[in-house]
C-alpha cells in the first residue's frame, strides 16, 4: 500500500500500524511508544492519502475514512512529525511542497471579509468551549510553565503593552484585527489608552461593542467593522495580534506601508504573528482549505524585506517558541472535553475537523518550524530607550490578575 510505504520511509522511532481496507495490517516503526493504529475504511483513501497526504490525511480523518483504533490522533501525527523533524526529507512530500511554494495569496478587501467570516463568524458558543473568558484567540505567554491559560493570556496582553511603551494616559492606539475586544479593553482599562479596534468579523464586532458598553473604560474603546486599509488618521501606537497571518503574501508591502502611514512620527508598532523559522513556504493545504482560507504564514525574511522599503525601522524582534504549543494544548484539551457541545452546535464531522486543526497546529509548534514573531516598529530611531529594560520594568510593576481599573503600575499608584 502506497500510504504505508510513505509512512515507512519516514518513521523510524515510534510505532504505527495501518490497517488497509482489506483488513491487512502494515506495521511501521521500531515498536517503541508512542503507538497508534489507524484503519482505512475505503480503498480509494489508500490512493488519495498517498497522492497528497498534507491535505488528504486531514480530510480522511474528518470524513471518517481514517479511524484511530489505538492511541490518539495526537500520537499518530506526533510520531510522523517527530521523525520528519524540522529538516526531514521525503521525496514525494518534498515535491508537493515545492509545487506549492510559489503560491502567494492575494487578499483584496471583499475576499478578506469572506475569509474572516468563514472562521470568526462561527457560533460564539463554539469559542466558549475552549478559549479563556476574555476570548484571547492567539498565543499566550507562559512566564511560568505551570500558569493557567487565563494567567498566560493576561501575561500576553501585558507583554504586548510593555513593548508598546504606554508610558502616559491618552495615547491613541489602533488595534488591527481586534478580535473580541479583549486587548483593546485591557489597554484602555489598565493603561488609560484611547483605543480603536478594527475587525472584519460581524460576530466579533458585536461582541466587542457589548463589552465596551459594560466596561468602565468604554468611552476610551471603540470598535469599527472596517478593513485596516480603510482606516484614516494617525496613531501613537499600532498593534496587530494574530491578523498578519490573514494579510496574504502579496499584500505584505501594502500592509507595512499602511502601518507607516497610520503611525505617528514618534509612534511605536507591534506585530504579533505566527510564522516559519526557516525558509518561506506555503501554509498547510488542509488549514487553507478548511480552517483559514486565504491565510499565509510568513518567514522572518519575508517580513523584514517587506518592512525595509517603507522606511519603518525594526527596533525589536522576539521569537516565542513553545508558548503557542502550550496554548494549543490547553485549547485542544478543553475542546475535546466539550466535544459533545461542539457536535450539538455543528456535527461530529466538524468536531473531527477542529480536532485535526488543533492537533496539527500544536505539533507544528512542537516538532516543526512554526513559531511566533513579535516585531516592534518605529518611524524614528530615537523613539525608544536604548535598552530593553523598560519592557521588564513594566511587567514587574503590573500585578497580573488585578481588576483592570486598578492603577497599572507602582509609579502610577504613587501619583
Amino acid at each position: 500500500m502506497m500510504f504505508a510505504a510513505i509512512l515507512r520511509s519516514i518513521v523510524r522511532d515510534g510505532s504505527l500500524c495501518v490497517i488497509d481496507s482489506a483488513g491487512v495490517s502494515h506495521a511501521i516503526g521500531d515498536g517503541s511508544p508512542p503507538v497508534a493504529t489507524l484503519r482505512l475504511t475505503s480503498k480509494a483513501s489508500e490512493y488519495t492519502l498517498a497522492l497528497n497526504p498534507a491535505l488528504s490525511v486531514g480530510e480522511a480523518y474528518m470524513d471518517g475514512r481514517l479511524v484511530i483504533e489505538d492511541g490518539s490522533l495526537y500520537d499518530f501525527l506526533d510520531v510522523v512529525a517527530r521523525n520528519y523533524g524540522t529538516s526531514g526529507s521525503n521525496p514525494w512530500i518534498d515535491l508537493l511542497e515545492r509545487l506549492g511554494r510559489g503560491l502567494k495569496q492575494a487578499n483584496p478587501i471583499g475576499r478578506a471579509r469572506q475569509n474572516v467570516a468563514h472562521h470568526y463568524d462561527l457560533s460564539s458558543e463554539l469559542y466558549d468551549t475552549f478559549l479563556d473568558p476574555d476570548r484571547q484567540y492567539s498565543c499566550a505567554y507562559f512566564a511560568n510553565p505551570a500558569d493557567t491559560l487565563e494567567v498566560a493570556q493576561e501575561r500576553k496582553k501585558l507583554h504586548i503593552a510593555a513593548k508598546l511603551k504606554l508610558d502616559r494616559p491618552g495615547l491613541k492606539v489602533l488595534d488591527i484585527g481586534s478580535g473580541w475586544g479583549g486587548l483593546c479593553l485591557y489597554l484602555a482599562e489598565a493603561f488609560g489608552a484611547d483605543v480603536t479596534g478594527v475587525t472584519l468579523s460581524t460576530e466579533q464586532h458585536e461582541h466587542s461593542m457589548q463589552r465596551a458598553a459594560a466596561s468602565p473604560a468604554g468611552s476610551r474603546a471603540r470598535f469599527e467593522l472596517r478593513d485596516y486599509r480603510e482606516v484614516e488618521g494617525r496613531f501613537d501606537r499600532i498593534v496587530s495580534v494574530g491578523m498578519f497571518e490573514h494579510v496574504g503574501k502579496k499584500n505584505y508591502a501594502e500592509f507595512f506601508t499602511r502601518v507607516r502611514d497610520l503611525l505617528a512620527d514618534d509612534g511605536v508598532g507591534l506585530i504579533h504573528t505566527i510564522g516559519y523559522s526557516d525558509a518561506p513556504a506555503p501554509i498547510n493545504p488542509f488549514m487553507r482549505k478548511y480552517i483559514f482560507p486565504g491565510a499565509d504564514l510568513p518567514s522572518l525574511s519575508e517580513m523584514v524585506s517587506a518592512v525595509e522599503p517603507t522606511g519603518l525601522l525594526v527596533t525589536d524582534v522576539e521569537i516565542l517558541r513553545l508558548h503557542y504549543a502550550e496554548t494549543l494544548r490547553h485549547w485542544r484539551e478543553r475542546f475535546m472535553a466539550r466535544a459533545d457541545d461542539a457536535a450539538a452546535l455543528y456535527d461530529e464531522r466538524f468536531v473531527r475537523m477542529w480536532e485535526f486543526y488543533l492537533v496539527l497546529c500544536e505539533i507544528g509548534f512542537r516538532r516543526r518550524t512554526m513559531v511566533v514573531f513579535q516585531m516592534q516598529l518605529t518611524r524614528r530611531i530615537d523613539v525608544l530607550p536604548m535598552t530593553r529594560d523598560y519592557i521588564a520594568r513594566t511587567e514587574e510593576n503590573v500585578v497580573v490578575g488585578l481588576p483592570h481599573e486598578n492603577p497599572p503600575t507602582k509609579e502610577h499608584a504613587e501619583k
